[in-house]
């Protein structure tokens, strides 16, 4: 593919961080915004990073899709509850020859992709990022950073290592981002959800960062239960297995980690829509689909729906 030209469609605290680490190691990005767009145009972006801050004093930035130029590589940075605009923002963008690569949390998100271009154009990226937009063109990169890739297959069958993720990966690499390679995209889907859902659900409920959550008996099993609710369902609805050691790895890596306040917490304290349907309600349907059980994860469904500001 030679030099490949980045899109950022959604520059919050996920795009915007690895867009910026992209275009600090010389590639060819350009971003969309939307609140602070004009804050980027005019001052660039500033990451304050545990791996070294830095900033970006000029960006190729916009505020309308139309007007960017056709990209080899759209990343697809939304929160979720903004994908009804997908089908206006991606067109104009994905290239002739290009691929959108579906960097959001949730399960079965890239099938919305693949409708809009193609699915031989999709790839899908599962983040593990602790990074907050703390201001206008201002990312805070707390802890971890790597990037789970796959590449998308429509009937949900393993499509092995690819090219084109070979290619991608050895642009985010050289940026500074580690990225992990996964041949069954499905099967990443439903290992992330075993960290999101109790984790960005019980900060939620609880209004606290991960380690109080860890820090609370009960309510750490709680988190472990819910993992193997979803573990349960992922066996059910698609036959992935995913193994006790893996939950207990996830629940070691999370006492672990700078504290931190989830995406998810932090829309629900500024009364902006949560992405409960992605992470929460399609798992949830595989699971009644599938007639596994899964109380734990249907009360705080419940629950988050209560609390939801799009509701």
């Amino acid at each position: 593919m030679g030099e490949r030209r980045y899109a950022i469609i959604g520059t919050g605290a996920l795009g915007g961080f690895y867009g910026a680490r992209l275009a600090r190691a010389g590639r060819d990005v350009h971003f969309l915004l939307h609140g602070d767009y004009e804050h980027v145009r005019d001052h660039g972006l500033l990451v304050e990073s545990v791996e070294g801050n830095f900033t970006l004093p000029k960006v190729s930035a916009y505020a309308r899709a139309a007007d960017m130029p056709a990209c080899d590589v759209v990343c697809v940075c939304l929160k979720t509850t903004a994908n009804h605009l997908l089908d206006e923002l991606l067109p104009p963008v994905v290239g002739a020859r290009g691929a959108a690569m579906v960097l959001q949390n949730g399960l079965g998100i890239e099938d919305r992709v693949a409708g809009i271009v193609g699915a031989d154009r999709v790839l899908g990226g599962l983040c593990f990022l602790c990074s907050n937009k703390v201001g206008p063109g201002h990312i805070r990169h707390l802890d971890y950073g790597f990037i789970t890739l796959a590449d998308y297959d429509g009937a949900g069958r393993p499509r092995g290592v690819t090219r084109r993720m070979r290619d991608i990966g050895a642009d985010f690499t050289a940026a500074g981002i580690r990225i992990h390679f996964a041949d069954d995209l499905v099967l990443a889907r439903w290992r992330k959800l075993i960290w999101n859902v109790p984790f960005n659900g019980l900060c939620v409920v609880h209004g606290a960062p991960t380690s109080q959550i860890m820090a609370d008996g009960p309510t750490r099993r709680l988190a472990a239960e819910l993992m193997r609710e979803v573990a349960a369902a992922a066996r059910a609805a698609s036959g992935r297995v995913i193994d006790e050691d893996f939950i207990q790895g996830q629940l070691a890596d999370t006492r672990k980690m700078a504290p931190y306040r989830p995406s998810m917490l932090l829309d629900c304290q500024a009364g902006r829509p949560m992405e409960i349907e992605a992470i929460f309600g399609a798992p949830l349907r595989a699971a009644r689909a599938a007639g596994c059980p899964t109380p734990h994860l249907e009360a705080l469904y419940q629950q988050l729906k209560s609390l939801d500001a799009s509701e």
